[in-house]
């Protein structure tokens, strides 16, 4: 087989794990930090998807859009954190109160989601300036895929000095680790688990605009979009931010060349490999740590 069309469906498939660990990596910060397991969240990735659908066509301009979008998923996350996950917190019946409440949260958003824009499929053109290809030595590679994997890389690298150079990172792996004693030393932690919330809903809102021109937009995205998240962070091991970046990258090119070499079984490849990972490593990749860990 040619090995530019080789190099070319691997970087498709980095390009799609980027845009899948954007997503993982907001569940994963949720579930390290908050302890959380928010179902709904593949939902916000749909509702980036919709809201950026809206904001390009109504400021005809695509990056507006998607900024609006990454705003819009993030306001809708601290809203339902301060409003309703806030009210659970500390119960002894948390996590069944978490995946009830985060399970009516999918069913909401989506019968919303097809009340103000209709069931039928949505396209979004991208922007002028990435929708040609880029020449590099005998490969072409588009240049939106190009763009997502430096735009992933970008955010992988603010993240890890967030976490690892600043205050608020500090803050961000103590309240992971014991929240009581945090709120002793005068720390907000409400505050904090509310913006934590937001920043990692955001993050799913900006994977579906961004992934909104490379497939359409339709109700029930977010369903298939928190599946193939939660194999990835039980690939990488639950809470942990650098096992859901090497999840995604297996998941994204087991997809880019599992359709390429046994389009038949393509759906079943990510859950083949879950349950090898599961069998060699039960506790994932990477798993985490007693002590807690982002």
């Amino acid at each position: 087989m040619d090995v530019s069309f080789l190099i070319s469906q691997f970087v498709g498939g980095l390009s799609t794990a980027m845009l899948l660990f954007l997503v993982a990596s907001g569940l994963s910060l949720i579930f390290g930090v908050g302890k959380v397991f928010n179902f709904a969240h593949g939902s916000f990735y749909l509702l980036g998807s919709y809201l950026a659908f809206q904001f390009i066509n109504f400021f005809n301009n695509f990056w507006i859009g998607v900024i609006c979008a990454i705003l819009g998923a993030g306001m809708f996350g601290v809203v339902m954190e301060f409003l309703f996950l806030r009210r659970i917190y500390g119960r002894s019946e948390e996590v069944s109160f978490q995946i009830l409440l985060t399970y009516s949260f999918i069913l909401i958003i989506d019968d919303m989601v097809k009340y103000i824009w209709g069931p039928e499929y949505k396209t979004i053109e991208k922007p002028a300036s990435l929708i040609d290809q880029l020449q590099l030595g005998g490969v072409l590679i588009p240049k939106y895929s190009i763009f997502i994997l430096i735009l992933g890389f970008v955010i992988v690298v603010t993240f890890w000095f967030i976490l690892n150079r600043t205050e608020m990172g500090k803050v961000i792996k103590a309240t992971a680790i014991d929240r009581d004693m945090l709120s002793l030393l005068g720390v907000n932690v409400p505050l904090v688990m509310t913006l934590i919330f937001g920043v990692a809903t955001a993050m799913g809102g900006l994977a579906g605009a961004l992934a909104a021109p490379l497939r359409t937009v339709t109700p029930g995205a977010g369903i298939e979009v928190i599946i193939d998240s939660l194999i990835v962070i039980v690939l990488g091991g639950l809470g942990n931010f650098w096992g859901a970046l090497l999840g995604a990258i297996i998941i994204g090119e087991v997809v880019a060349f599992g359709i390429l070499w046994v389009p038949q079984w393509a759906s079943l490849l990510n859950f083949l490999v879950m349950v090898l990972v599961l069998i060699l490593k039960p506790e994932g990749l990477f798993p985490q740590k007693k002590s807690g860990r982002v």
